[in-house]
């Protein structure tokens, strides 16, 4: 399956490690990363998939495919600033959330409104978010979730 995962732009080494140990749980399961395409929780998360040889997908706000980090497999240029955040989460089976701004909530709205299963690591409290401490407890809900 596709699964967007969403968080912070701006994070310290301890979500990174987090968000890449995701990623590379992710790919091993051979589930595509869908994300934003930039920094922060995004980069880590597709550097973790890479990492093992999954398949990473940037749906980016600039107009610039280029502006994608580089652990993206297939950058999409959108131009749509913050609106490309709904892109994101329409192009996944399911959201996994990881720290997170107001870029994030708006993301987490998103994924209420296009109905998606929803799980969170250390982010936004939302009633329909599935809080879980680990990456390995946010794939198997996915997985479990999503049919």
């Amino acid at each position: 399956m596709r699964v967007s995962v969403i968080g912070g732009s701006s994070i310290p080494p301890e979500t990174a490690a987090v968000a890449e140990e995701l990623g590379e749980r992710l790919a091993n399961r051979d589930h595509t990363v869908v994300c934003g395409g930039l920094g922060g929780v995004m980069e880590a998360v597709c550097r973790g998939a890479s990492e093992v040889g999954g398949h990473t997908i940037g749906i980016l706000p600039s107009d610039r495919r280029a502006d994608a980090n580089e652990y993206v497999d297939e950058a999409i240029a959108t131009g749509l600033g913050h609106a490309r955040n709904a892109l994101v989460v329409m192009n996944g089976d399911a959201v996994i959330a990881i720290d997170g701004g107001g870029g994030t909530l708006s993301e987490l709205g998103y994924a209420s409104v296009y109905d998606r299963p929803t799980v969170g690591i250390g982010t936004h409290d939302a009633e329909h978010v599935e809080a879980v401490e680990t990456p390995e407890a946010a794939v198997k809900y996915v997985e479990e979730t999503v049919r």
